[in-house]
């Protein structure tokens, strides 16, 4: 039995979630400079976007702000709004770190997401900014 011929995944799973009007993340304005703020959300959820099926996961948020920092309730609702999207995992970790960018605009941050296992195998996706020169 060999690999499937055909792909089960399409351009439109994969970009599934992107399109999503997400709701913005307030901040408020920093007061001290040089130092790190690390937030979790150890209940974050969504669903695959090819079999439905819930994902489970814990995020991690690493930043050293700028001039802003993250509100955190207006973060709460933001990442509660992943619950019924559609959307995989590698998208929310990397989705997540461009809004928290584009929200306070850090010197740099760091998204960590620890998927629980599906079908016996877990996934890790960790997403850096300032972005990697390609």
């Amino acid at each position: 039995m060999g690999m499937a011929s055909t792909r089960r995944y399409t351009a439109k799973h994969a970009g599934a979630g992107r399109d999503f009007a997400f709701p913005a993340i307030e901040t408020w304005e920093n007061q001290f400079p040089g130092y790190e703020i690390e937030i979790d959300d150890p209940e974050l959820t969504s669903v695959c976007p090819k079999t439905g099926l819930p994902d489970f996961g814990k995020l991690t948020i690493r930043y050293m702000p700028r001039k802003h920092c993250l509100e955190l309730k207006s973060l709460k609702e933001y990442l509660f709004s992943y619950r019924n999207l559609g959307i995989f995992q590698e998208n929310i970790v990397n989705q997540v770190l461009e809004d928290v960018v584009k929200a306070c605009r850090p010197v740099w941050a760091v998204v960590r997401g620890e998927f629980r296992p599906r079908g016996g195998i877990g996934t890790t996706i960790e997403a850096r900014w300032p972005r990697p020169k390609s």
